[in-house]
């Protein structure tokens, strides 16, 4: 019974976060197939990636078939479209770009650490805590925007970093690589966040002349632009008012005016002002607790929390989201996304310097084995959580279905617009006017709140050929008396 704890007893620090980063990430990947995309995230940038390579056009994400997608550029789209080339249209396919990123920004952290003239082992520590971070697990598996965001904000925070310390022209340009990618990611918030995080740090120190020597700005600001600003140019001349909601309406009023109403493709979110503390403290778990107790132990020691222009560079990455979206009513948990590799390196750096035992360090595996357990549960439909494609797998499976139409009376799920191949379709009138002004044979879902009008049922044209939890398929034929 003692094997196991023996054993890991014996590991080094630098062995146990070696194995907890190879755990967490095989986890990851070997879940990413067993669960539906949900609703409505994942389910709704699934659908843009697979309209995106079915259409092969690769410049405006698409809402649906004829309505463009302005609320983000995108790279995300490009990703998922990606995976689908390689290894067809599947849950797979659209989530493994997505942690291919992560582990980009898994790489960039320990290299950066390395390069910063940390110990393997610190820079071993931080990847490990960055892996098993809430967020970072859930989001780096994800169909979402923020990896991308994530990878760009940490490029070049690693490059400034590095361009400043050693006069690296290499990781000057790189600096403004990662630059184009969030931009093409996220788009200006990019520019926000690491302007914050570059800002606070120079003026902690009076840095300004060095800041302004450390980096290429014309041509390193010309190779962003090179990047970057044809796909901008492009998006706004094929869908005219692109920029205008993009850059006022994402980039302003989505931030200062709670449930904004200018939202074209859904509900904006109406949270407290300073919910995004909360949500750090969430994505940082199961870490949260260990880092205050790191603050604690170096405050009864008499040490600072910031003790070097390194570990003040950290800190100011790692709260550069916090503050500018305290402020703000129309948050996720994801945006807190981008400060998370500081925030590891934070661990790192402090355990480096006031170390604690190596057991302390297990707490990280209990996130990828949480992360399969939840994937077990989504795919044996144990939570309140549920797709289309349960549903949908039993309409493809009806000898009408490549005949006939497929409508959704009230509301589409994004998850039955993925799962259908984009072939159901939204009908604003209630069940038993849609069943009544049908002119062709059609398959009809409608949620389970109709069935208490039994009208439907009665009806000889229709027939019930599948029911989810949540839904009722029918099959209808028009009335010809």
């Amino acid at each position: 019974m003692n094997r196991i704890p023996h054993f890991i007893s014996r590991l080094s620090l630098t062995q146990l976060a070696l194995a907890t980063l190879i755990i967490s990430l095989g986890i990851r990947l070997i879940t990413l197939p067993m669960y539906s995309l949900m609703d409505t995230t994942e389910a709704r940038y699934g659908e843009m990636a697979r309209i995106m390579f079915e259409t092969q056009n690769w410049i405006t994400p698409m809402f649906d078939y004829d309505v463009p997608f302005w609320g983000k550029p995108p790279l995300f789209a490009w990703l998922s479209a990606g995976g689908i080339s390689l290894f067809g249209n599947n849950e797979f396919a659209v989530r493994v770009p997505h942690l291919f990123v992560g582990v980009l920004i898994l790489t960039i952290t320990y290299q950066f650490c390395v390069r910063a003239g940390k110990s393997v082992q610190e820079a071993m520590l931080s990847v490990a805590v960055l892996a098993t971070s809430t967020a970072f697990i859930v989001i780096s598996g994800a169909v979402m925007t923020d990896t991308a965001l994530a990878l760009g904000i940490t490029l070049s925070m690693a490059s400034f970093w590095l361009a400043f310390q050693h006069q690296s022209k290499l990781a000057g340009y790189l600096f403004f690589v990662g630059l184009a990618i969030g931009m093409l990611a996220k788009g200006p918030l990019t520019l926000v966040l690491i302007g914050i995080s570059l800002f606070c740090w120079t003026v902690l120190d009076g840095r300004w002349r060095r800041v302004l020597h450390a980096l290429p700005w014309v041509s390193g600001t010309l190779l962003m632009l090179a990047i970057s600003l044809p796909w901008y140019m492009l998006a706004e001349f094929k869908t005219p008012g692109f920029l205008n909601y993009f850059l006022v309406g994402e980039h302003f009023m989505r931030f200062v005016v709670s449930g904004w109403e200018g939202d074209l493709y859904g509900t904006a979110h109406n949270e407290p002002r300073g919910t995004i503390w909360l949500y750090a403290a969430i994505a940082a778990l199961p870490w949260t607790p260990l880092f205050f107790w790191q603050l604690l132990k170096r405050f009864r020691q008499g040490k600072e929390s910031v003790t070097n222009a390194y570990a003040q560079y950290l800190w100011c990455w790692m709260l550069s989201p916090l503050v500018l979206f305290t402020f703000a009513g129309n948050i996720l948990a994801s945006y807190v996304l981008p400060g998370l590799p500081a925030f590891a390196l934070l661990i790192a750096l402090y355990q480096s310097e006031n170390p604690l035992n190596t057991r302390a360090y297990l707490t990280g595996l209990t996130t990828p084995v949480l992360i399969l357990f939840a994937a077990l549960a989504l795919n044996f439909n144990l939570t309140g959580k549920a797709a289309e494609n349960a549903l949908l797998t039993l309409w493809e499976k009806q000898p009408e279905a490549r005949f006939v139409d497929l409508y959704y009376v009230g509301s589409r799920p994004f998850s039955a617009q993925y799962y259908s191949n984009g072939k159901a379709k939204r009908v604003s009138t209630d069940l038993q006017s849609t069943i009544t002004e049908l002119e062709q044979p059609a398959f009809i879902v409608h949620a389970h709140a109709h069935s208490d009008d039994k009208a439907d049922m009665s009806l000889e044209q229709c027939q019930q050929r599948a029911e989810s939890k949540k839904r009722v398929l029918l099959y209808c034929v028009p009335n010809r008396g």
